[in-house]
């Protein structure tokens, strides 16, 4: 069989497997698709980027693309009839034993990203090699980022990783006895130390001797906390909000209240707040998008 053939069969055969992943993973979509480099940045927001300089990578490390996230699936295969010409192109130069260059990858939490050279690796890894000589630059995380893992998993290690500093911080769980102040999405953790702070802030206006983070953490959690939970609870709001945390309905409600105070006056009470909140975004799927459309128009965003 000439090159030229054979390239062209093995393209075919890797869109055959791309689709049978497709209908394998069709309940479940996120685990067929390639991650994007602009999203992980955007989770896990690292800090430093460093030159690795050149090393071999395990292609099984590669889970995603910086550009071309949407060409190819999870396994790098080929989503598209439109990249054969180029997809072929490479796999011809690797069956005529023409050396390419480098391609160039971005390390993140030990999984790597491609910068340059989608295809490359696409037919690497079709071809089932194992190794491909690489470009590094690092970006820093403390998150370790599998093959497997998706974007949705992606945030929940976040969030795991934010609530064991935050409780290492703060002594949370030896100061209040509570281990399950938890989040969907991350940098909760964030506001939460923000609440704290502020109720400090305020108790210590009324005060001759300085209230201690420690007291004002056990003093927010008890007189601010605790009772808005029991409200939440009581008005049996998380059933409102599927896959949804009272920490969650905490945080939103505390600045749907705020917002409401800002609008109507300081009277403004926390049980009509939560029934606001609750007539307004706690109907089922158009309400919860109605909240989300809230927050990216800013209106939960200002304490």
């Amino acid at each position: 069989m000439d090159i030229k053939r054979q390239a062209a069969e093995d393209f075919s055969k890797a869109r055959t497997k791309e689709i049978f992943s497709r209908i394998m993973h069709f309940m479940n979509t996120g685990r067929d698709k390639l991650l994007s480099l602009n999203d992980v940045r955007q989770i896990l927001k690292p800090k430093t980027e460093s030159y690795r300089g050149m090393d071999a990578v395990p292609v099984k490390l590669i889970v995603g693309s910086e550009g071309r996230y949407r060409d190819f699936n999870k396994y790098f295969l080929p989503r598209s009839e439109h990249l054969r010409s180029r997809w072929e192109r490479v796999d011809q130069a690797r069956l005529t034993d023409i050396t390419l260059p480098p391609i160039q990858l971005y390390e993140v939490g030990g999984a790597y990203f491609v910068r340059d050279g989608n295809h490359r690796v696409s037919v690497a890894r079709s071809q089932g090699v194992e190794m491909v000589d690489a470009e590094v630059t690092s970006l820093s995380t403390e998150i370790q980022i599998s093959p497997r893992m998706t974007i949705d998993e992606l945030k929940t290690a976040l969030v795991g990783y934010e609530k064991n500093l935050f409780y290492e911080k703060t002594r949370f769980m030896e100061l209040t006895g509570c281990g399950d102040l938890d989040f969907t999405v991350p940098g909760r953790y964030d506001v939460i130390y923000n609440h704290i702070l502020v109720h400090k802030y305020y108790i210590n206006q009324s005060r001759t001797g300085e209230l201690s983070f420690d007291e004002a953490l056990v003093s927010w959690y008890q007189n601010v906390y605790t009772p808005i939970i029991s409200i939440i609870t009581g008005e049996k709001l998380c059933s409102l909000f599927s896959q949804r945390t009272p920490g969650d309905l905490y945080v939103w409600i505390v600045r749907h209240w705020d917002e409401l105070k800002k609008k109507y006056g300081l009277h403004y009470t926390l049980s009509d707040a939560i029934h606001d909140f609750s007539n307004r975004y706690g109907n089922g799927r158009v309400s919860f998008l109605a909240l989300i459309k809230s927050f990216i128009t800013g209106i939960f965003t200002r304490r």
